[in-house]
Protein backbone atom coordinates (compact mmCIF):
# COMPACT_ATOMS: atom_id res chain seq x y z
CA UNK A 1 0.00 0.00 0.00
CA UNK A 2 1.51 3.45 -0.81
CA UNK A 3 2.33 5.72 1.90
CA UNK A 4 2.63 9.57 1.86
CA UNK A 5 5.94 9.25 1.11
CA UNK A 6 5.91 7.02 -2.12
CA UNK A 7 3.19 9.94 -3.02
CA UNK A 8 5.05 12.51 -2.21
CA UNK A 9 7.83 11.01 -4.49
CA UNK A 10 5.65 10.52 -7.32
CA UNK A 11 4.84 13.68 -7.54
CA UNK A 12 7.99 14.87 -7.63
CA UNK A 13 9.39 12.48 -9.66
CA UNK A 14 6.48 14.38 -12.51
CA UNK A 15 7.89 17.53 -11.67
CA UNK A 16 11.22 16.19 -13.00
CA UNK A 17 9.37 14.91 -15.56
CA UNK A 18 8.24 18.39 -17.09
CA UNK A 19 12.04 19.05 -17.98
CA UNK A 20 12.06 16.93 -20.72
CA UNK A 21 8.68 18.40 -22.16
CA UNK A 22 8.62 18.61 -25.35
CA UNK A 23 11.90 17.83 -26.88
CA UNK A 24 11.68 14.03 -25.70
CA UNK A 25 9.21 13.54 -28.69
CA UNK A 26 8.34 11.26 -29.99
CA UNK A 27 8.81 9.23 -26.36
CA UNK A 28 7.24 10.58 -23.62
CA UNK A 29 8.58 12.84 -21.02
CA UNK A 30 8.70 10.75 -18.00
CA UNK A 31 10.55 11.44 -14.49
CA UNK A 32 12.23 8.96 -11.97
CA UNK A 33 13.68 9.35 -8.81
CA UNK A 34 16.06 6.62 -6.82
CA UNK A 35 15.10 7.08 -3.06
CA UNK A 36 17.55 4.97 -0.44
CA UNK A 37 17.18 5.94 3.13
CA UNK A 38 15.39 8.79 2.49
CA UNK A 39 17.88 10.60 0.57
CA UNK A 40 17.91 11.17 -3.77
CA UNK A 41 20.93 8.78 -5.10
CA UNK A 42 19.75 9.36 -8.41
CA UNK A 43 16.98 11.05 -10.39
CA UNK A 44 16.49 11.19 -14.34
CA UNK A 45 14.04 12.66 -16.96
CA UNK A 46 13.74 11.58 -20.35
CA UNK A 47 16.15 13.69 -22.67
CA UNK A 48 16.51 15.17 -25.92
CA UNK A 49 15.21 12.72 -29.01
CA UNK A 50 14.23 10.04 -25.99
CA UNK A 51 17.63 8.96 -25.11
CA UNK A 52 18.87 8.05 -22.36
CA UNK A 53 15.25 7.06 -20.62
CA UNK A 54 14.69 8.91 -17.40
CA UNK A 55 15.15 5.08 -15.73
CA UNK A 56 18.29 4.52 -17.16
CA UNK A 57 19.78 8.26 -16.10
CA UNK A 58 18.86 7.64 -12.61
CA UNK A 59 20.35 4.02 -12.32
CA UNK A 60 23.61 5.28 -14.46
CA UNK A 61 24.04 8.39 -11.76
CA UNK A 62 23.21 6.00 -8.77
CA UNK A 63 25.39 2.96 -10.04
CA UNK A 64 26.08 0.29 -7.36
CA UNK A 65 24.31 2.25 -4.76
CA UNK A 66 20.97 1.72 -6.30
CA UNK A 67 21.07 -1.69 -4.86
CA UNK A 68 18.22 -2.14 -1.94
CA UNK A 69 17.23 1.44 -3.20
CA UNK A 70 13.18 2.36 -4.10
CA UNK A 71 12.51 3.67 -7.88
CA UNK A 72 9.68 6.05 -8.15
CA UNK A 73 8.96 6.58 -11.95
CA UNK A 74 6.11 8.26 -13.43
CA UNK A 75 5.29 5.31 -16.44
CA UNK A 76 5.87 1.86 -16.69
CA UNK A 77 9.09 1.31 -17.69
CA UNK A 78 9.14 -0.13 -21.22
CA UNK A 79 9.66 -3.89 -21.94
CA UNK A 80 10.55 -3.66 -25.65
CA UNK A 81 14.68 -3.45 -26.87
CA UNK A 82 16.13 -1.21 -29.57
CA UNK A 83 18.44 -0.32 -31.87
CA UNK A 84 18.98 2.25 -29.65
CA UNK A 85 19.29 0.56 -25.97
CA UNK A 86 17.93 -2.22 -23.93
CA UNK A 87 14.20 -1.95 -22.42
CA UNK A 88 13.92 0.14 -18.79
CA UNK A 89 12.17 -2.93 -17.01
CA UNK A 90 15.30 -5.04 -18.22
CA UNK A 91 17.73 -2.51 -16.97
CA UNK A 92 15.67 -2.34 -13.59
CA UNK A 93 15.43 -5.63 -13.07
CA UNK A 94 18.90 -6.27 -13.05
CA UNK A 95 19.57 -3.64 -10.61
CA UNK A 96 18.95 -5.09 -7.29
CA UNK A 97 16.01 -2.70 -6.78
CA UNK A 98 13.98 -3.29 -3.20
CA UNK A 99 10.97 -1.80 -4.49
CA UNK A 100 9.95 -0.01 -7.72
CA UNK A 101 6.57 2.61 -7.20
CA UNK A 102 5.07 3.26 -10.71
CA UNK A 103 2.43 6.30 -11.11
CA UNK A 104 1.12 5.57 -14.59
CA UNK A 105 0.56 2.11 -16.39
CA UNK A 106 2.22 2.51 -20.21
CA UNK A 107 -0.99 2.12 -22.76
CA UNK A 108 1.57 1.01 -25.18
CA UNK A 109 0.87 -2.52 -26.57
CA UNK A 110 4.40 -3.04 -26.47
CA UNK A 111 4.77 -2.10 -22.77
CA UNK A 112 1.16 -2.52 -21.45
CA UNK A 113 1.95 -4.62 -18.15
CA UNK A 114 4.89 -6.41 -19.48
CA UNK A 115 7.38 -4.11 -17.96
CA UNK A 116 5.57 -4.86 -14.64
CA UNK A 117 5.34 -8.62 -15.23
CA UNK A 118 9.48 -8.74 -16.51
CA UNK A 119 10.14 -7.00 -13.00
CA UNK A 120 7.71 -9.41 -10.82
CA UNK A 121 9.36 -12.14 -12.72
CA UNK A 122 13.21 -10.88 -11.48
CA UNK A 123 11.92 -10.52 -8.10
CA UNK A 124 11.23 -7.23 -7.63
CA UNK A 125 8.23 -6.29 -5.73
CA UNK A 126 6.19 -3.28 -8.18
CA UNK A 127 3.46 -1.48 -7.06
CA UNK A 128 1.32 0.56 -9.46
CA UNK A 129 0.18 3.48 -7.60
CA UNK A 130 -1.97 5.59 -9.72
CA UNK A 131 -1.16 9.20 -9.65
CA UNK A 132 -2.66 12.40 -10.70
CA UNK A 133 0.42 14.07 -11.22
CA UNK A 134 2.20 11.84 -12.77
CA UNK A 135 -0.65 11.10 -15.56
CA UNK A 136 -1.00 15.06 -16.10
CA UNK A 137 2.99 15.13 -16.77
CA UNK A 138 2.15 12.40 -19.82
CA UNK A 139 -0.71 14.20 -21.33
CA UNK A 140 0.43 14.62 -24.50
CA UNK A 141 1.78 10.52 -24.29
CA UNK A 142 -1.48 9.34 -23.30
CA UNK A 143 -3.51 11.18 -25.17
CA UNK A 144 -1.63 10.33 -28.48
CA UNK A 145 -1.22 6.80 -27.57
CA UNK A 146 -5.14 6.51 -26.36
CA UNK A 147 -7.07 8.61 -28.99
CA UNK A 148 -4.87 8.87 -31.66
CA UNK A 149 -3.82 12.69 -31.26
CA UNK A 150 -2.22 15.27 -29.76
CA UNK A 151 -3.01 16.52 -26.16
CA UNK A 152 -4.78 20.27 -27.04
CA UNK A 153 -4.71 23.24 -24.73
CA UNK A 154 -6.81 26.54 -26.05
CA UNK A 155 -5.79 29.72 -24.78
CA UNK A 156 -7.68 33.18 -24.68
CA UNK A 157 -6.54 36.68 -23.27
CA UNK A 158 -9.46 38.06 -22.78
CA UNK A 159 -11.81 40.92 -20.90
CA UNK A 160 -13.77 40.83 -17.88
CA UNK A 161 -16.62 41.03 -20.03
CA UNK A 162 -15.57 38.10 -22.69
CA UNK A 163 -13.90 40.02 -25.30
CA UNK A 164 -10.62 38.87 -27.03
CA UNK A 165 -10.02 42.65 -28.91
CA UNK A 166 -12.05 46.03 -29.68
CA UNK A 167 -14.58 45.66 -32.34
CA UNK A 168 -12.07 47.11 -34.46
CA UNK A 169 -10.11 44.29 -34.25
CA UNK A 170 -7.36 46.08 -31.73
CA UNK A 171 -5.83 43.28 -29.14
CA UNK A 172 -2.71 44.33 -28.32
CA UNK A 173 -2.51 44.29 -25.27
CA UNK A 174 -5.56 42.85 -23.52
CA UNK A 175 -3.07 41.57 -20.68
CA UNK A 176 0.02 42.34 -18.80
CA UNK A 177 3.49 41.59 -19.05
CA UNK A 178 3.19 38.38 -16.27
CA UNK A 179 0.55 36.83 -18.35
CA UNK A 180 2.35 37.13 -21.63
CA UNK A 181 5.39 35.64 -20.19
CA UNK A 182 3.49 32.84 -18.64
CA UNK A 183 1.64 32.49 -22.34
CA UNK A 184 5.54 32.71 -23.57
CA UNK A 185 6.56 29.78 -20.91
CA UNK A 186 3.46 27.22 -22.31
CA UNK A 187 4.25 27.74 -25.74
CA UNK A 188 7.69 26.30 -24.85
CA UNK A 189 5.94 23.24 -23.22
CA UNK A 190 4.20 22.83 -26.68
CA UNK A 191 4.91 20.89 -29.75
CA UNK A 192 2.55 23.02 -32.35
CA UNK A 193 0.95 26.24 -31.88
CA UNK A 194 -1.85 27.09 -34.03
CA UNK A 195 -4.16 30.35 -35.05
CA UNK A 196 -6.92 30.50 -37.42
CA UNK A 197 -6.45 32.03 -40.55
CA UNK A 198 -8.31 35.24 -39.87
CA UNK A 199 -6.20 35.66 -37.05
CA UNK A 200 -2.71 34.94 -39.30
CA UNK A 201 -4.09 37.54 -42.35
CA UNK A 202 -4.95 40.47 -39.20
CA UNK A 203 -1.90 39.89 -36.62
CA UNK A 204 0.69 38.33 -38.53
CA UNK A 205 1.94 36.68 -34.95
CA UNK A 206 5.20 35.52 -34.58
CA UNK A 207 4.44 32.45 -32.12
CA UNK A 208 7.69 32.04 -31.43
CA UNK A 209 9.20 32.16 -27.42
CA UNK A 210 10.85 35.12 -26.21
CA UNK A 211 12.42 34.17 -23.16
CA UNK A 212 15.71 34.04 -21.91
CA UNK A 213 17.22 30.86 -22.41
CA UNK A 214 14.30 29.31 -23.97
CA UNK A 215 13.77 30.82 -27.68
CA UNK A 216 15.33 27.35 -29.23
CA UNK A 217 11.43 25.40 -27.84
CA UNK A 218 9.76 28.08 -30.45
CA UNK A 219 6.93 25.39 -31.43
CA UNK A 220 6.56 24.43 -35.48
CA UNK A 221 3.83 27.22 -36.47
CA UNK A 222 0.48 25.64 -37.83
CA UNK A 223 -2.86 27.63 -39.52
CA UNK A 224 -6.38 26.62 -39.31
CA UNK A 225 -7.21 27.16 -43.43
CA UNK A 226 -7.84 25.17 -46.11
CA UNK A 227 -5.37 27.45 -48.12
CA UNK A 228 -2.02 26.99 -49.18
CA UNK A 229 0.30 28.38 -45.52
CA UNK A 230 2.56 31.00 -45.82
CA UNK A 231 6.31 30.09 -45.39
CA UNK A 232 7.28 29.31 -42.14
CA UNK A 233 3.73 27.77 -41.31
CA UNK A 234 1.90 24.30 -42.17
CA UNK A 235 -1.79 24.15 -43.08
CA UNK A 236 -4.48 22.22 -41.05
CA UNK A 237 -7.85 22.03 -42.93
CA UNK A 238 -10.40 21.19 -40.00
CA UNK A 239 -9.37 20.56 -36.33
CA UNK A 240 -9.80 16.62 -37.05
CA UNK A 241 -6.90 16.44 -39.01
CA UNK A 242 -5.24 16.69 -35.99
CA UNK A 243 -3.88 13.35 -35.79
CA UNK A 244 -1.72 14.17 -38.67
CA UNK A 245 0.38 16.37 -36.38
CA UNK A 246 2.43 13.14 -35.77
CA UNK A 247 4.66 13.15 -33.79
CA UNK A 248 3.70 15.72 -31.80
CA UNK A 249 2.16 15.28 -28.34
CA UNK A 250 0.84 18.98 -27.62
CA UNK A 251 -0.54 21.53 -29.63
CA UNK A 252 -1.13 24.74 -28.35
CA UNK A 253 -4.42 26.79 -29.71
CA UNK A 254 -3.97 30.42 -29.41
CA UNK A 255 -7.18 31.71 -31.41
CA UNK A 256 -8.68 33.67 -32.55
CA UNK A 257 -12.58 32.60 -32.23
CA UNK A 258 -13.44 31.11 -34.77
CA UNK A 259 -10.50 28.47 -34.89
CA UNK A 260 -11.22 28.23 -31.06
CA UNK A 261 -14.69 28.06 -31.74
CA UNK A 262 -13.97 24.93 -34.35
CA UNK A 263 -12.06 22.82 -31.89
CA UNK A 264 -14.44 23.13 -29.33
CA UNK A 265 -17.58 22.41 -31.62
CA UNK A 266 -15.38 19.58 -32.65
CA UNK A 267 -14.94 18.25 -28.83
CA UNK A 268 -10.95 18.56 -29.18
CA UNK A 269 -9.72 20.70 -26.67
CA UNK A 270 -8.50 19.02 -22.92
CA UNK A 271 -7.15 22.03 -21.93
CA UNK A 272 -8.72 25.55 -21.22
CA UNK A 273 -6.19 28.31 -20.12
CA UNK A 274 -7.86 31.86 -19.60
CA UNK A 275 -6.62 34.92 -18.70
CA UNK A 276 -8.78 37.46 -17.84
CA UNK A 277 -7.63 40.90 -17.71
CA UNK A 278 -9.51 43.35 -15.30
CA UNK A 279 -10.85 45.61 -18.42
CA UNK A 280 -14.02 46.06 -19.63
CA UNK A 281 -14.57 46.46 -23.20
CA UNK A 282 -18.06 46.95 -24.51
CA UNK A 283 -19.02 46.24 -27.73
CA UNK A 284 -15.86 44.48 -28.64
CA UNK A 285 -15.26 41.27 -30.49
CA UNK A 286 -16.16 37.87 -28.76
CA UNK A 287 -13.72 35.25 -27.47
CA UNK A 288 -15.99 32.59 -29.44
CA UNK A 289 -17.92 32.01 -32.29
CA UNK A 290 -20.55 29.39 -32.15
CA UNK A 291 -19.54 25.88 -30.91
CA UNK A 292 -22.81 24.13 -31.66
CA UNK A 293 -24.28 24.41 -28.23
CA UNK A 294 -28.03 23.21 -28.44
CA UNK A 295 -29.21 23.46 -25.06
CA UNK A 296 -28.13 25.13 -22.09
CA UNK A 297 -27.87 22.09 -19.76
CA UNK A 298 -25.58 20.47 -22.19
CA UNK A 299 -23.26 22.99 -21.55
CA UNK A 300 -22.47 22.01 -18.32
CA UNK A 301 -20.26 19.30 -16.38
CA UNK A 302 -17.79 19.88 -19.15
CA UNK A 303 -15.14 21.11 -17.13
CA UNK A 304 -13.69 21.28 -13.92
CA UNK A 305 -11.12 24.05 -12.92
CA UNK A 306 -7.84 22.76 -12.02
CA UNK A 307 -6.11 25.90 -10.99
CA UNK A 308 -5.99 29.66 -10.50
CA UNK A 309 -3.29 32.25 -9.71
CA UNK A 310 -2.57 35.71 -10.16
CA UNK A 311 -0.28 37.10 -12.81
CA UNK A 312 0.38 40.90 -12.09
CA UNK A 313 -2.95 42.40 -12.51
CA UNK A 314 -4.61 39.81 -14.44
CA UNK A 315 -5.84 36.23 -13.33
CA UNK A 316 -5.52 32.69 -14.94
CA UNK A 317 -7.76 29.78 -14.64
CA UNK A 318 -7.23 26.53 -15.91
CA UNK A 319 -10.05 24.06 -16.82
CA UNK A 320 -9.40 20.60 -17.56
CA UNK A 321 -12.10 18.89 -19.64
CA UNK A 322 -14.24 16.43 -17.88
CA UNK A 323 -14.18 12.92 -19.71
CA UNK A 324 -16.70 10.15 -18.72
Amino acid sequence: MASPDDLRWLDSAARLAGRGRPLSRPNPAVGAILVKHGRVIGHGWTRPGGRPHAEAMALDQAGQTARGATLYVTLEPCAHASARGPACAELTAAAGLDRVVIGCADPDPRTAGAGIARLRAAGTPVELVPNAAAEASLAGYLTRTRLGRPHVTLKLALSLDGCIARADGESQWITGPAARAHTHAMRAAADAILVGGGTLRADDPRLDVRLPGLADRSPERWVLTHERAPDGWRALPAPADIAALAPAQYLFVEGGANAAAAFLAADLVDRLLLYRAPILIGAGRPALGDIGLTTLAAAHDRWRLADRRTLGSDTLEVYERNRS
